[in-house]
């Protein structure tokens, strides 16, 4: 094995962080429009659809735990692959207030499913703040790609 191969190596799984990250904000986009969608129905005081509510979940849940294991993994491959420090950046520092958002949103809205809060425009807030932030984050990451 030639030094080039894992210089090249760690090039390529360098661009795993970005390409895991984007696709999970791509479905928190989605999970986001979906719970507008209810919103605006309650809001407007129209029944909110049972399915609506159970699509949201379907691909709020595993988005934000999607986006919680990328955030996890790009320190990991800051430091493991790129040599840097951990939150070296404006795009971490982004990405670790996201992550805060994300986690905030997911327990309140998992507490609002099981009946236990009615705080449903703190969750929404949570959850748009989230992918905002979340999208800053990845414009200020485009500076760090290989």
């Amino acid at each position: 094995m030639t030094p080039a191969v894992p210089e090249a190596l760690a090039r390529v799984l360098a661009w795993a962080h970005p390409a895991w990250m984007l696709l999970s904000l791509a479905a928190a986009a989605t999970a986001l429009r979906l719970g507008l969608r209810l919103r605006r129905a309650r809001l407007a005081g129209v029944r909110r659809s049972p399915e609506l509510r159970r699509r949201h979940l379907r691909v709020a849940r595993p988005a934000v735990a999607a986006l919680l294991f990328g955030f996890v993994a790009g320190p990991v491959s800051s430091v493991a692959l790129r040599g840097w420090e951990a939150f070296h950046s404006f795009h971490g520092l982004a990405g670790l207030a996201a992550a805060a958002l994300f986690a905030s949103a997911a327990v309140l809205g998992q507490r609002l499913s099981r009946g236990r809060s009615r705080a449903v425009d703190t969750h929404a807030l949570l959850g748009t703040l989230a992918v905002l932030i979340a999208a800053l984050a990845a414009v200020a990451g485009f500076v760090l790609l290989p």
